[in-house]
């Protein structure tokens, strides 16, 4: 699926700077060739100019003459007409009606044969102006009526013909190398644009699955002890007092469950909408010990803390007391026997930082990065006999970062596990 997704958006994104490029270098290459059309016009306006000047006399001769003609007048009445524009390999003909040379005006050693094809090439034009290929060069000319037949002038636009055509490859060229290194880039950043997409949908899949299985065991309990009930349905409610207690007891996990993933759920949904007000994290922290204070002394733990005295943070009091007791219950539950919990609250620069930290097995490094997902345990076994889902400190972490904090695990295997919660303290 993703896959597919992948090479959707990839296809989407090549087609889309293609259609740009092309636009880009078709209207580059048009102007250039506009541009390159009217410097050729211009300079064989030029060039036509010149010779017809040239071939006109003194007096305007057969061509009507006068103007401002580029020559100077010789002492034998001859005009000169000084040389062609700069830049020009040029040459004019002149035919009689049935396009047959009469006179040729050229500063180059050309034979017969080749003004014959220009002039073919020329006649064989149904405007006065064009462009062929001759001997590897390219030509322009432009064809003028005159008494008794027509003249001719061409002009060599070989480089103009090659500029263009070198932009054109270049600009293939370029356009392809582009593509190439447009997909690479586009394959690159599509697998990262995915990337989390794919982990949200696995874990999506993962907490689906995991919340599922939960559910599995408590309405599998459930339904045997309700078969047990049915088939005993003569006997009294106080014979029966086992199996109920039994489906009531799976109900209230069933019940923990749900609560637990709904608060998720809500969570999530109002991330952005959080009404924040300041507390008295101090305060909050000394509550939540005081309510677990039975729970250790019964399990034979020992507990020291540390907290500084009125340290304030911007927040909800009741999810920051929530957040010290899921850390402080996780404590409780993975201390070895005749362990220890030891809890700091302290300021340091610009934050609040509390810290739990129990001795016990401790958090291999494999599961640390993975410690609060939903649903995740390092040890299933051991979290099921201490009754959890594996969603308080997934619980907490929404909370924490909810108030803008993190919270991280430090843990030495066989020795300590220490969870630290960094939240801003308030001004």
């Amino acid at each position: 699926m993703f896959s597919r997704l992948r090479n959707r958006f990839l296809i989407v994104n090549m087609v889309i700077i293609s259609f740009i490029m092309i636009l880009a270098f078709s209207s580059i290459y048009t102007i250039t060739y506009q541009n390159n059309r009217k410097n050729i016009s211009d300079d064989l306006m030029q060039v036509s100019e010149f010779y017809r000047k040239q071939q006109s006399g003194p007096d305007g001769g057969k061509y009507g003459g006068g103007g401002h003609g580029r020559g100077d007048m010789m002492p034998d009445g001859k005009m000169n007409a000084g040389p062609p524009p700069e830049r020009s390999v040029s040459f004019a003909l002149e035919t009689d009606n049935d396009w047959t040379i009469t006179k040729t005006d050229s500063r180059f050693d050309m034979d017969s044969d080749f003004y014959a094809q220009a002039i073919k090439a020329a006649s064989s034009g149904h405007a006065g102006k064009g462009q062929f290929n001759l001997d590897g060069n390219r030509w322009a000319y432009d064809v003028q009526q005159v008494m008794n037949g027509y003249s001719v002038v061409f002009l060599d636009v070989t480089n103009q013909h090659q500029f263009l055509m070198t932009l054109l490859y270049t600009f293939l060229a370029v356009g392809f190398i582009m593509l190439i290194v447009i997909y690479f880039t586009s394959r690159y950043f599509a697998n990262r644009s995915i990337a989390p997409v794919k982990e949200a949908f696995d874990k999506q899949k993962r907490f689906i699955a995991d919340a599922s299985h939960e559910l599995r065991t408590p309405l599998a309990v459930i339904n045997t002890n309700a078969d047990v009930l049915l088939s005993n349905n003569d006997d009294l409610i106080r014979n029966q007092e086992k199996w109920l207690h039994h489906i009531k007891s799976e109900t209230e996990r069933m019940r923990t469950l749900t609560s637990d993933l709904l608060y998720l759920t809500q969570m999530d949904d109002a991330r952005d909408n959080v009404i924040y007000a300041p507390l008295n994290l101090s305060e909050a922290v000394e509550s939540v010990i005081l309510t677990l204070e039975a729970v250790i002394f019964e399990k034979d733990i020992a507990l020291s803390y540390d907290i500084s005295p009125d340290l304030s943070v911007s927040g909800n009091v009741e999810q920051m007391k929530q957040v010290a007791l899921i850390l402080l219950d996780n404590a409780i539950k993975y201390t070895n026997a005749t362990g220890s919990i030891n809890l700091t609250l302290r300021k340091h620069g610009s934050e609040v930082v509390l810290a739990v930290t129990n001795s016990g097995d401790g958090i291999p490094p494999e599961h640390i990065g993975r410690i609060f997902d939903r649903f995740y345990r390092a040890d299933a076994s051991r979290s099921r006999k201490h009754g959890g889902y594996g969603l308080g400190l997934a619980i907490a972490k929404a909370i924490v970062e909810q108030h803008k904090g993190k919270i991280h695990v430090k843990s030495v295997p066989g020795e300590t596990t220490s969870f630290l919660v960094q939240l801003p303290a308030e001004r």
